[in-house]
């Protein structure tokens, strides 16, 4: 007997090992009921992946859990939000339940690490379509934003950039060079949750890289209304990307390839040492790329020159 939209539900959407106290009400019911904690401010966010948009239909079903839901804990890490709850709204072309436990033990691996409880959604047939809407904890008043640049602000970053375009980059054809490592960070970000925290009240500025960080960082100079200058030269880097650009020449295509779910952040001078302490104390890393200006705008300094960038990244409805 094919199975029904309540029935695939309740089998692949509803066993799950987190269970939160402060879940009143989860799956089952017409919403969820959510015990908002006594000073502390709820931070939500919601990201669709769409086939042959977001995603090429070749990718694993599990990749594409695990995708789904880190893009939405990127963003609250962003924000230095603590993960606690996400939904869950999938269209699908037809009922193959293979593919859906596959995406459903993506997602709820995922889930389980940063102990997110999936707490309601919605299943329809249509073109293969994932949203998902993430919510979490920050403590009121320290939430982390992109409006606090201030010149002399050193800019870091989480991680090495470009690998997921250059992933990209492969599964579209677009090159010869193969490398899968860079693959793998295409199909299974891992979302910074723990850095996001552990820059409460430290960071001035925060952002995910999704678009690029170019155009990433740029979001924060406008908020902020400043500039900033970073150095070629100090930007990470995998060992695939950096042979990608020795072999092709083509060095922006770290600044302007998206998917990278990394952390751009920007810390007060005089609190470089507790970034460092905050960050050793937790095993995290972080690389300072730059550093912010008063001067409006991005500006690259490689091989002692400096070139402008223009910070454009990926956008949904652009005409080129």
């Amino acid at each position: 007997m094919a199975l029904g939209e309540f029935d695939l539900i309740r089998r692949f959407f509803t066993r799950q090992p987190v269970r939160h106290a402060s879940t009143a009400l989860g799956v089952g019911d017409d919403c969820a009921l959510l015990r908002c904690a006594a000073g502390a401010e709820l931070a939500v966010t919601v990201d669709t992946l769409v086939s042959g948009v977001h995603f090429l239909p070749e990718v694993e079903p599990d990749s594409l859990g695990h995708k789904a839901l880190a893009v939405n804990l990127s963003d609250l890490a962003a924000m230095g939000a603590e993960p606690r709850w996400a939904t869950l709204a999938l269209t699908l072309p037809g009922i193959d339940e293979g593919w859906l436990a596959a995406f459903a033990r993506g997602l709820f691996a995922l889930a389980e690490r940063h102990g997110v409880e999936i707490v309601g959604g919605d299943t329809t047939r249509g073109p293969l379509s994932i949203t998902i809407q993430a919510m979490g904890w920050v403590p009121e008043g320290r939430a982390l934003r992109r409006s606090g640049a201030r010149p002399g602000d050193g800019v870091y970053v989480s991680g090495p950039i470009g690998s997921a375009g250059l992933g990209l980059k492969q599964r579209l054809g677009q090159t010869e060079f193969q490398d899968a490592a860079a693959l793998a960070r295409l199909e299974r970000p891992e979302p910074r949750v723990a850095l996001g925290l552990q820059l409460r009240g430290l960071a001035s500025a925060c952002i995910d890289v999704s678009d690029g960080l170019a155009a990433d960082l740029g979001h924060i100079l406008a908020a902020s209304n400043v500039g900033a200058t970073l150095d070629c030269a100090a930007l990470p880097l995998a060992d695939g990307v950096a042979r990608y650009i020795a072999t092709t020449g083509d060095w922006a295509m770290p600044l302007g390839a998206g998917d990278d779910y990394e952390l751009c952040f920007t810390v007060p001078e005089d609190r470089r040492d507790e970034l460092a302490r905050r960050l050793a104390g937790a095993g995290l890393a972080a690389f300072p790329i730059g550093r912010i200006e008063a001067e409006p705008g991005l500006r690259l300094l490689k091989e002692g020159r400096l070139i402008d960038l223009n910070p454009s990244g990926y956008e949904h409805f652009s005409r080129t």
